[in-house]
């Protein structure tokens, strides 16, 4: 699968371009922006592109009133479709965010139902009540997500709908030739839907890719061969920047083991979940940070661990953006991309980890752990990389069996000597691929 070896880049495209919160029905061909930072993102090594919603929606984009059209606020069908033209052109592959589990009070099929009640051949596409009513005095009850009501939950168990939704993405397969799905609030799907979203996955273009989000919980019992090949791994997010704020880097590598670790009991290991230290829902890494001096270390430590990694766009140059002032401040519009020491920095990760089999593939190991520091081993049949991370603003000294006396970093391309230990330098991130 394409997308365990490769880096990928979010874009939240209604914010990144500028576009109003309100649908104004004014259309802008606002997407074509894209355009201009496809070199920045090959630039940070990534190669891949998960784009959250971009179809028509009521306002943020997961309140979805048309599954085939743009956003008139983005552009044109054929905007996009020229943006992932050039995208492919430049060997970055695509993925959409696929908002199944609910529609906007928009959704023609919704609407038709508010109008014509039980004379709605729509009327079981939603869970409808007509012997209640809605806060929006609609005169009828329906369920929404997690009680947002502008976020009209669909009927999963009628074929019909998911006919219509299968039906959708194989058109966005046709019309733009996308390369896979990120499906939101996936743990909130049908089993059944999931296994027929992925049966037409393996059929409908080779190695489409299905990545949920999900939070907590067993990850297997939705990331396997019948459903999806990956998920968010929300269990590592919070750990990634509070075992530097706390200087405990027990917390990270604990949770690193429990789910990848090489004990029958680890309930990740073999997966490839995907990596981030922050997204479009959850405060900005820089802001979450108490030590700038660790934002380096933070996206050390993600390209370092099993799975893929995912940087959220500003992110790499430092942009903040606080959950409390609301999304909006976390889903900006950026005139140019920035390329300073930390992007500098974070495409040297992207780039070794893209080129290492065992930073993509390999199985985890804790060779050293310690409040402040850490070293871990990655291995694959093919190689064997340890990544040492020292948080401290004083060298670290490691004694330990390497293996081997010589290794290269794969960020610098030093030779490194492991004879009589190993000196980690002050706010390090090291990827040691070991000589055999």
């Amino acid at each position: 699968m394409w997308a365990y070896n490769s880096v990928f880049y979010q874009i939240y495209p209604l914010g990144f371009c500028d576009a109003p919160f309100e649908n104004d029905g004014v259309p802008e061909h606002r997407i074509t922006k894209v355009n201009d930072w496809i070199e920045h993102i090959k630039r940070m090594g990534c190669d891949a592109v998960y784009f959250s919603p971009v179809f028509e929606s009521d306002t943020h984009g997961y309140n979805t009133r048309d599954f085939f059209k743009i956003d008139t606020r983005l552009g044109t069908n054929e905007d996009f479709k020229n943006v992932v033209k050039n995208l492919h052109k430049n060997g970055i592959k695509v993925v959409l965010d696929g908002v199944f589990n609910h529609v906007g009070r928009g959704f023609t099929q919704f609407k038709d139902v508010v109008e014509k009640r039980y004379d709605s051949r729509y009327k079981d596409w939603f869970h409808i009540s007509f012997d209640g009513n809605s806060n929006y005095n609609d005169g009828l009850w329906y369920e929404g997500w997690e009680g947002n009501y502008d976020l009209v939950k669909l009927n999963l168990r009628n074929n019909e709908v998911v006919e219509y939704l299968l039906s959708a993405v194989r058109f966005w397969v046709d019309e733009f030739d996308i390369d896979g799905l990120r499906l939101d609030v996936a743990y909130c799907l049908e089993i059944d839907f999931l296994k027929r979203l992925r049966a037409l996955a393996n059929t409908i273009k080779p190695e489409f890719v299905l990545i949920g989000e999900l939070l907590h919980g067993d990850y297997s019992q939705r990331v396997n061969d019948e459903m999806m090949h990956s998920c968010t791994n929300y269990q590592c997010y919070k750990g990634l920047y509070s075992s530097f704020n706390s200087m405990n880097m027990f917390e990270i590598i604990h949770s690193i083991q429990r789910m990848f670790g090489s004990e029958p009991w680890c309930m990740c290991r073999g997966m490839h979940l995907l990596n981030f230290v922050d997204n479009h829902d959850v405060t900005r890494i820089a802001t979450n940070m108490n030590n700038e001096d660790h934002l380096p270390l933070v996206y050390g430590m993600m390209f370092g661990m099993p799975g893929i990694p995912c940087i959220y766009y500003g992110s790499e140059w430092g942009a903040e953006g606080d959950k409390r002032n609301g999304d909006p401040s976390l889903r900006p519009s950026f005139e140019e991309p920035k390329f300073n020491d930390l992007a500098e920095f974070i495409s040297k990760c992207a780039y070794a980890h893209k080129k290492s089999d065992a930073l993509c593939n390999g199985s985890f190991r804790s060779v050293v752990l310690q409040n402040t520091h850490c070293i871990f081993e990655r291995k694959t049949d093919t190689e064997r990389v340890l990544v040492a991370i020292n948080a401290a603003s004083e060298p670290a000294e490691c004694h330990f069996d390497a293996g081997c006396g010589l290794a290269v970093d794969l960020l610098t391309n030093r030779t490194h000597d492991f004879g009589g230990g190993s000196i980690l330098p002050p706010y390090s991130v090291q990827f040691w691929k070991m000589e055999k």
